[in-house]
């Protein structure tokens, strides 16, 4: 009997430091929260699949995707509350107000969590880093070039935005005013500036705004995914294909029928599914803390190669593509 014991208590010694050194094995599961402005935005949702990605290729991530209903700071203060309760490891987040948000975000990286703006960025005291899709220059020109292509380089143009706080579409609405100043946009007016709100109806009901309120208009500049939609479907209601021309950044499963529509001569994005992944690596390197992942340092992002990081804590992917009816159809499977 004292043999008995004595082999079930080696047994159970023995079982016990198996499975101490199966927990010092496993890897430690990190949870990144990507807080996006919106939920059913189809933009986000490409950048949810970037991430999930890249949390399977990194095999210890766990992908939190959340955001509010409608885009507010208010609604993702909400969610961020929440979620430094839940003690994630990192906030990925495209920010619905660059500013509003900072408290609460500060709040976060004082509990060790580590935040990571995206797309639209968070004032500089609020994160760690911004991941710029694009170069803001590139992307401004590029949408002032693309209106000025389909409409022969002059008349009346607008711009339908998301909301009026959103900091990149600000940015690239700076860039696209000074980029009519060149000579070569001369015969150019940019005649309103109107705001949607990233919300589909709202958006159709401020382009139909503008079509109605000014006669001569030739193109309106979305540079939004929901804006450009909406704009599309406002100038096709209005029976306007052919007079007035819409552009900016779409999508392309959503932009193909705009496209052969009429509607929509070209448009440009960059790929959101990268976006996401690039930033899900990007909150990763932070959370291991990995020397380089520092203003003038670099992230490692997979796929995407090394993403440089400059003094103000911003990097940036690479400049928008252009869609148009010769490749619509085949990034419409994609995203």
């Amino acid at each position: 009997m004292k043999l008995r014991k004595i082999v079930l208590a080696a047994v159970a010694a023995g079982l016990l430091a198996a499975i101490a050194g199966c927990k010092e094995k496993a890897p430690d599961q990190i949870r990144i929260a990507m807080v996006v402005k919106n939920l059913g935005n189809g933009f986000f949702d490409a950048a949810h699949t970037g991430a999930r990605d890249a949390a399977k290729e990194l095999k210890n991530v766990e992908i939190i995707y959340t955001g509010p209903t409608t885009p507010s700071a208010e609604g993702q203060i909400e969610i961020i509350n929440s979620l430094i309760s839940q003690k994630v490891n990192a906030i990925v987040i495209s920010a619905n107000d660059p500013n509003a948000l900072v408290p609460i975000t500060k709040k976060a990286m004082a509990r060790g969590i580590k935040v990571i703006s995206f797309d639209s960025g968070l004032a500089p005291e609020g994160r760690l880093m911004q991941l710029n899709p694009s170069n803001a220059d590139l992307i401004g020109e590029k949408q002032i070039q693309m209106a000025a292509d389909a409409i022969g380089g002059q008349g009346e143009i607008a711009i339908l935005s998301a909301s009026a706080q959103a900091t990149n579409q600000n940015i690239w609405i700076g860039v696209m005013k000074k980029t009519l100043e060149k000579p070569e946009y001369a015969k150019m007016k940019l005649v309103a500036t109107v705001y949607g709100d990233d919300q589909s109806d709202k958006s159709y009901r401020e382009a139909i705004g503008l079509l109605r309120s000014n006669p001569h208009l030739k193109a309106i500049i979305a540079p939004t995914t929901v804006g450009i939609n909406a704009a599309s479907k406002a100038v096709v209601d209005e029976h306007l294909v052919g007079k007035v021309f819409v552009t900016g950044l779409g999508l392309p499963s959503e932009m193909a029928g705009h496209v052969k529509s009429g509607a929509v001569r070209e448009f440009a994005i960059w790929n959101p599914i990268d976006l996401g992944y690039a930033a899900t690596y990007a909150a990763y390197d932070f959370v291991k803390n990995q020397p380089t992942a520092r203003p003038g340092g670099s992230i490692s992002a997979g796929r995407m190669g090394s993403i440089a990081i400059d003094d103000k804590g911003e990097g940036a992917m690479a400049p928008p593509f252009t869609y148009d009816r010769g490749n619509v159809d085949k990034f419409s499977k994609i995203f």
